[in-house]
């Protein structure tokens, strides 16, 4: 647990709460204090869905805080099983209510006499884990749990299918352009001959999970949700999963290969055919891709010499900057990731890649490393965002945290062969290229030249005079930003805290020699 006014990551309740919501006739019971309810209203804005089970809190107020709190808590739980009629109820605290060290296994227990329905308590450690790592834990749970149920009642079928199936796990509420991805994967593996046995949490059944051993292999779209689960179903049942995320053009080719090895191995057993992939992905890659065309044409040419900085969850920050450095040939001056509990994996996925490598999940250390390094354009989340508007360098969301604008209504995978297409817009348009700005200084536009005089850092922060500010105003846009910065980057080597005209002809002389 962290005390702080902004997260990469959200609290762990909060992931407990995405992988309850994402199934169907699941209901999430919360014990909380007020100020802690506000998952529904997040949902709602950002999916913008018709139709969703809420999440119900059981406050924690100044009456829990006398009596206890196991007779409202077992209280809520029996009444909304008789409302709602949910497969399962899942308990979860928050890092607040936690403080208050609560026996809630024992408040299932007793509600658990009288319910028709499951109800269990999310087993999270709430001081220790951030929202994904917990999301992860709580989807495992509900697997785990799900599947001893079954073996228990003698319901749990070993066979297989009879054609190649795959189970997507990982798909949930709230996640970055998931509902797209899901589409994207579904068509990619409808065209390689593959069914898909279940697709969870998102629109899955509890009562099905008994099922997930039927499918071939398993595939994880991203690291940060389902992990856990695939490893537990290829340790328990001998299940094979896929984890390489089919982003990009080379990483999408190398997926599919993987499939037709996961295919080949499972198809003696039921026919003498094996699959052959190679001509599927040839002809994506020349015909359904624009990327690798895009990437050898004169416009992606106005990359050469342009750094990026990437930053972002472990699949996206990873992949991302494999396209970049890979396929389009851009320099990345720096990767990084928040996912610290994932820094071995994603150092070893960007090694060669990138010049540097940063870990952390502290956003100013982010902000003072992208005023360093001075890159030509930003790709990362909602944070990123925010920085690259302050230091006047485009950016490009590819990662969460994001805002409403992030989940688009329009289609827009990440994953796959039109992911590809998406992303290779989004590298194009991120960047400032030509005389864009310098024309929209001329002929009028969204350029107002305001000149952005704060520093990332508060305590590097610099003071320019309103002649200096005027001086840069007459800059032209498209190098006002590089300029700015270069000459903070002289007044702080040379100790000056405050910019006149004269410090920036100083800069300009001393850079130009």
């Amino acid at each position: 647990m962290k005390l702080a006014y902004w997260l990469y990551a959200g609290p762990a309740h909060i992931g407990t709460l995405r992988v309850a919501s994402s199934f169907e006739n699941v209901h999430a019971i919360m014990h909380a204090p007020l100020g802690d309810d506000y998952f529904n209203v997040m949902r709602s804005m950002l999916e913008r869905e018709r139709d969703f089970t809420p999440v119900t809190a059981s406050i924690v107020d100044r009456h829990v805080l006398t009596r206890g709190s196991q007779e409202k808590v077992v209280d809520n739980i029996i009444q909304k099983e008789k409302e709602e009629r949910p497969d399962l109820i899942i308990l979860t605290p928050t890092c607040t209510s936690s403080i208050l060290q609560e026996d809630l296994q024992n408040f299932v227990d007793r509600a658990s006499i009288t319910s028709d329905s499951d109800v269990i308590p999310a087993d999270v450690n709430h001081y220790r884990v951030n929202e994904l790592q917990a999301a992860d834990r709580t989807l495992e749970q509900v697997v785990r749990y799900y599947l001893g149920k079954a073996r228990r009642q003698g319901k749990l079928d070993r066979s297989i299918t009879d054609i190649p199936s795959a189970n997507i796990i990982g798909i949930s509420t709230l996640g970055f352009h998931n509902q797209h991805d899901c589409r994207e994967l579904k068509r990619l593996l409808q065209d390689l001959g593959i069914e898909i046995n279940q697709v969870i949490p998102e629109g899955g059944f509890v009562e099905d999970l008994q099922n997930l051993p039927k499918a071939w292999f398993n595939f994880v779209p991203y690291r940060e949700i389902g992990l856990m689960t695939a490893i537990y179903l290829e340790k328990e049942f001998g299940m094979p999963y896929i984890s390489t995320t089919p982003m990009g053009v080379i990483d999408t080719a190398e997926f599919i290969r993987q499939i037709q090895g996961r295919v080949n191995k499972w198809t003696p057993a039921f026919s003498n055919k094996t699959v052959d992939y190679e001509h599927y992905i040839d002809q994506q890659t020349r015909f359904v891709s624009q990327a690798a065309w895009f990437s050898r044409s004169i416009d992606c040419q106005n990359f050469v010499g342009k750094k990026a900085v990437v930053f972002g969850d472990a699949t996206h920050a990873a992949s991302m900057t494999k396209i970049l450095a890979r396929e389009m040939g851009i320099r990345v001056c720096c990767t990084g990731t928040y996912c610290k509990h994932d820094a071995e994996w994603f150092n070893e996925q960007v090694w060669g890649l990138c010049d540097e490598v940063l870990i952390t999940d502290d956003h100013i250390e982010v902000g003072d490393m992208i005023a360093r390094v001075e890159p030509s354009a930003i790709f990362g989340t909602q944070m990123e965002r925010h920085i690259g508007k302050r230091l006047d360098i485009p950016c490009g969301v590819i990662s969460p945290p994001v805002h409403i604008q992030n989940f688009p209504l329009g289609y827009r995978p990440f994953l796959g062969y039109e992911g590809t297409n998406q992303i290779a817009d989004l590298v194009y348009n991120s960047y400032t290229l030509g005389m864009e700005d310098h024309l929209l200084d001329i002929f009028g536009g969204h350029d107002t030249k305001e000149v952005i005089t704060k520093s990332l850092s508060a305590e590097t922060d610099l003071i320019w005079n309103s002649e200096s500010q005027l001086e840069l105003s007459k800059i032209p846009g498209f190098v006002r930003g590089k300029i700015k910065r270069k000459t903070e980057k002289f007044a702080r080597q040379s100790g000056i805290t405050k910019i006149t005209v004269e410090v920036m002809y100083a800069a300009k002389e001393a850079l130009s020699t």
